[in-house]
C-alpha cells in the first residue's frame, strides 16, 4: 500500500495494480447536532487523537464531501458523485452550489467521457449529486459512457419515496432518474461483483440498501466506507449513529462488525467523508477503535 498528496485535493492511494484518487467537493467545520448529535465538542475533546486533524481546537467537527475515482488495470470507476451544482437543496451550504468539481476532475485526468462505471453506495443527496449536470434547463448524465450501478433496494425505496413531496423526492428527480430515463442505471445487489478487483459489500443500516465497495489487488485490499461511518470519531464510539441512519441499531452493528474485521491488518480504510488524510488503517484501541495514518 502506498499513498501520495501531491495535491491536497488530489490525494491518491495505491493497492496493488488499482489506483484511488480523492476528487473533493468541499470541506467544512461545524457542529454535529444535525450528522452526530453525540458527539458534542465535550465529548470529542476526550477522544485525543482526533486532534487536529479531524476536529478544531474548539471541538468542531472537520468533515469533507468527495468522490473517488477508482483505476483498475483496465476500467475508471467513480465511487459516489457528492452534491452537484445548480440543485435546490435544503441544506443552505448545499444550495445551488457553484463548484469547480467537473474542473478538478479533469484536471485530475478524469474526462467526463472517460469514466465506465458510477458506483452508489447510496442514494442520498450528497452521494449523487454529480450523476447529472443542467443543460438547457434538462438534467442530463454528467458520465454519457458510464454505466450506474445501484443496489436494488436501494433504488426502489427511493423511487417510491419519490411519488412523496419532500426533499428526498427532489433528490431522487434531479440526480436519480435522469440516468434512469436516460437507460444508464444497472440495479444490482448489494454484493454485487463489478470487476475482478471491486465488488459492493453489504453494509446495513445507514439506508434501507447501503454498500459500501471493497477493493482487492495483489493480496492488498481497502474499502471505500460510504457512509457507513461518517467521522473517525465513530471509530472510538462505534454506537454514536447518525441522525440521518435509516436503522441506528444496525448501523452501530456494522460498524462494529466492520472495524473488527478490518482491526490490525493492513486492509486500507478509505472513507467519503473524512478530511485530510482522509484515510488509514484501523487498529484497537482499548474496548475501541483508532485510525492510524
Amino acid at each position: 500500500m502506498q499513498s501520495e498528496n501531491c495535491n491536497d485535493t488530489f490525494l491518491t492511494w495505491q493497492l496493488g495494480e488499482v489506483k484511488i484518487t480523492r476528487i473533493v467537493e468541499m470541506e467544512a467545520v461545524g457542529r454535529s447536532r444535525f450528522i452526530l448529535p453525540q458527539a458534542t465538542p465535550e465529548t470529542l475533546v476526550q477522544i485525543p487523537w482526533l486532534a487536529p486533524d479531524f476536529i478544531g481546537e474548539d471541538g468542531l467537527l472537520r468533515l469533507s464531501v468527495h468522490s473517488l475515482i477508482v483505476e483498475t488495470p483496465t476500467l475508471r470507476i467513480l465511487v459516489d458523485t457528492c452534491i452537484g451544482n445548480d440543485k435546490e437543496r435544503v441544506v443552505p451550504a448545499w444550495n445551488k452550489l457553484e463548484t469547480s468539481f467537473l474542473q478538478d476532475l479533469e484536471r485530475a485526468g478524469f474526462a467526463r467521457e472517460s469514466i465506465d462505471f458510477v458506483l452508489s453506495t447510496h442514494l442520498h443527496v450528497d452521494h449523487v449529486g454529480w450523476n447529472t449536470t443542467l443543460r438547457g434547463g434538462q438534467w442530463i448524465p454528467t458520465f454519457p459512457k458510464a454505466r450506474y450501478l445501484m443496489v436494488g433496494s436501494e433504488f426502489m425505496y427511493w423511487a417510491k419515496k419519490a411519488k412523496q413531496e419532500s426533499p428526498d423526492a427532489r433528490v431522487f428527480m434531479d440526480s436519480v432518474k435522469p440516468v434512469w430515463d436516460a437507460g444508464l442505471v444497472d440495479l444490482v445487489d448489494r454484493a454485487h461483483q463489478v470487476c475482478p478487483e471491486v465488488q459492493f459489500l453489504p453494509t446495513p443500516g445507514h439506508t434501507p440498501g447501503h454498500a459500501s465497495v471493497a477493493i482487492t489487488s495483489q493480496r492488498e485490499t481497502g474499502l471505500i466506507t460510504g457512509d457507513l461511518i461518517h467521522h473517525p470519531c465513530q471509530l472510538a464510539r462505534p454506537e454514536w449513529s447518525a441522525s440521518v441512519d435509516f436503522e441506528k441499531e444496525a448501523s452501530t452493528a456494522t460498524r462494529r462488525r466492520v472495524f473488527s474485521e478490518l482491526a490490525d491488518t493492513p486492509a486500507l480504510l478509505i472513507a467519503t467523508h473524512f478530511p485530510s488524510p482522509s484515510a488509514g488503517l484501523v487498529v484497537r484501541d482499548g474496548d475501541a477503535f483508532r485510525l492510524q495514518y
